[in-house]
């Protein structure tokens, strides 16, 4: 009895650890005025920009930005400005993940970046279009840092795409006419199931213009 009780522990203990070691990819909620997003991150594919992103959230950063970019058919921009387009103060850079496999596909989230692929702070960018033209080695050899997606409020993003946009500057282009402000971005403690995948954004691919400083910080 003690030899069979001992194997079906051993069992047991196998099973437990033959499991996942990682914890679940992490899930953010972000409460904005057109609605809740909420993005699930996969810090196994790019594990520095997830702690990043977490690390800005976890601070409460994102609360009281906006969406300051937004073109339709291509992605949605924001993280890094207040309603009257000041700019917050942000952690040093990171290095580019770009290199991890995932793509620039609808409802991907990635990293806003300047010309030097490792200065990537807060702001971040949802595609709207299968932005492909962003993906490793992209027009530069590098591409734009994708890090997770949306599973949760997709019409949300279909919605704020297709607001009213006005440019405000040469700096300050395509800004939707009403904010759209970021209320809250919080850690999910119970996760969401991911919405069904779709196919492609329901409005025409624009194409990708690599001179376009769409997602630029």
């Amino acid at each position: 009895m003690r030899a069979k009780s001992f194997s079906i522990m051993s069992g047991a203990l196998a099973v437990l650890l033959s499991g996942p070691l990682l914890a679940a990819d992490p899930q953010v909620s972000l409460k904005t005025t057109a609605g809740e997003i909420v993005l699930e991150l996969n810090q196994e594919k790019a594990p520095k920009t997830v702690a990043n992103f977490l690390a800005y959230v976890k601070s409460g950063f994102y609360k009281d930005t906006i969406f300051h970019r937004v073109i339709d058919g291509f992605m949605i921009q924001g993280g890094g400005y207040t309603k009257d387009l000041k700019s917050k103060p942000t952690r040093p850079p990171i290095p580019s993940e770009s290199k991890n496999g995932l793509r620039n596909e609808p409802y991907s989230v990635a990293m806003a970046r300047m010309d030097n692929p490792n200065s990537a702070t807060s702001q971040f960018f949802i595609n709207v279009a299968n932005n492909e033209g962003l993906d490793y080695p992209n027009f530069d050899g590098v591409g734009y840092t994708v890090f997770g997606k949306v599973v949760k409020g997709q019409e949300v993003v279909d919605k704020i795409r297709g607001v009213l946009v006005d440019d405000k500057s040469p700096i300050f282009q395509n800004v939707p006419v009403t904010p759209i402000v970021v209320k809250s971005a919080t850690i999910l403690k119970t996760p969401v199931q991911p919405a069904a995948p779709k196919k492609e954004a329901s409005t025409p691919e624009a194409p990708v213009e690599p001179a376009q400083p769409a997602i630029a910080q």
